[in-house]
């Protein structure tokens, strides 16, 4: 076993749902009244180390820190930082781990930001693990939802697009399956439905959901419609990309079908999947999803700096120093000298960086 000596926010379920609501209830008291607590941070330094581009994830967490009173340092382009020269993610992180109180990463490798915890002097959060998990973009969303629905139970959540590499399809699924009656409704193309581990957490949960291929043939039984666009950072050939990237798109006419009350989120960017007529519609609360996020990024930054330290698990399973994750992604196929660390025995084991099954050969 390998412990952490910080509490991090790798995967919302390191943390039982209480700790989640805290997180929620404290940004709903910040967008309400922001200004009570403009020096919570102040002389607090927060790090952003961002590998992959970023525009409301980077900056709603680098105002979240400025308007709580503390100072951001980091990069948000590995090119200009000794990445380049080939510096491997332990040696940046234990780095400027060590001239901040906390750290907030993003990186295109699954299990990244775990692999930074296993060694970082400060508290980590992941802010988008490849096409692994969102953890705080789920926060974002949950705060939407409770504020817009004013519950987090007993919804009906359709969720469109790219299903496959969605992290915050995958963060917020396996959240909201934590929270009693919620119902889920897939919408993709075959070749991108949910993955199969996800599946797996919701059956686990007892969580209902059904998969379609259509927003038409669903939208109007749905309580939230959450968009996201086709990645195509995350496919392996433009022909591959192209094929999809057009398949669905929501607009004023499909809007029409959907109930008085129902709101649509997106995690945003967006390309083409929502028109822009969309937006005068009163149900559209993206931007108003994005703003939200600041303030549960402001309330999250409050919890994990004020939080006293205790160890946590990283790496709870066994090391097979003959077994290699057969996700290409996964961080354990760059950083080699990460230990190989696996849950499960006999013959299916999971990664514990990123959750992939891998078939082990004898």
């Amino acid at each position: 076993m390998i412990v952490s000596d910080y509490v991090n926010l790798i995967d919302l379920s390191d943390h039982p749902a209480q700790w989640w609501e805290n997180v929620i209830r404290l940004g709903t008291e910040i967008a309400d009244d922001p200004q009570k607590y403009a020096h919570s941070c102040d002389g607090r330094i927060m790090a952003t180390l961002f590998y992959e581009p970023s525009t409301r994830t980077q900056m709603s967490f680098q105002t979240a820190m400025v308007r709580l009173g503390g100072t951001v340092i980091g990069f948000d382009n590995p090119a200009t930082s000794s990445v380049a020269k080939g510096e491997n993610l332990k040696d940046t992180t234990k780095v400027v781990s060590g001239y901040a109180d906390i750290m907030v990463m993003r990186h295109p490798k699954e299990g990244s930001a775990k692999a930074a915890a296993l060694t970082a002097e400060c508290p980590i959060i992941n802010a988008g693990d490849g096409r692994h998990l969102h953890p705080t973009q789920t926060l974002t969303d949950m705060l939407t939802l409770y504020k817009e629905k004013g519950t987090l139970e007993n919804l009906t959540i359709g969720l469109c697009g790219d299903l496959l590499n969605g992290r915050t399809v995958h963060s917020l699924c396996k959240a909201m399956s934590a929270f009693k009656g919620n119902r889920f409704v897939l919408i993709s193309t075959p070749s991108l439905r949910l993955p199969f581990y996800i599946k797996a957490i919701l059956n686990a949960a007892g969580c209902s959901y059904t998969e379609a291929d259509t927003i038409e043939e669903v939208i109007g039984e749905l309580d939230v419609l959450y968009m996201t666009r086709i990645q195509r950072e995350r496919f392996d050939s433009e022909e591959e990309y192209f094929k999809q990237k057009d398949v669905y798109c929501l607009d004023t006419r499909k809007m029409a079908m959907a109930k008085k009350d129902m709101i649509v989120l997106h995690p945003l960017p967006r390309v083409d999947e929502i028109a822009i007529d969309v937006d005068n519609d009163s149900r559209a609360a993206y931007f108003r999803q994005a703003k939200y996020g600041m303030y549960v990024r402001m309330a999250l930054i409050i919890t994990m700096l004020n939080e006293k330290n205790r160890p946590t698990e990283l790496l709870i399973g066994k090391t097979h120093h003959t077994v290699c994750c057969t996700n290409p992604n996964c961080i354990t196929c760059t950083e080699t000298y990460l230990p190989r660390s696996f849950r499960g025995a006999k013959d299916t084991l999971e990664c514990e960086y990123c959750d992939e099954r891998v078939l082990r050969h004898y």
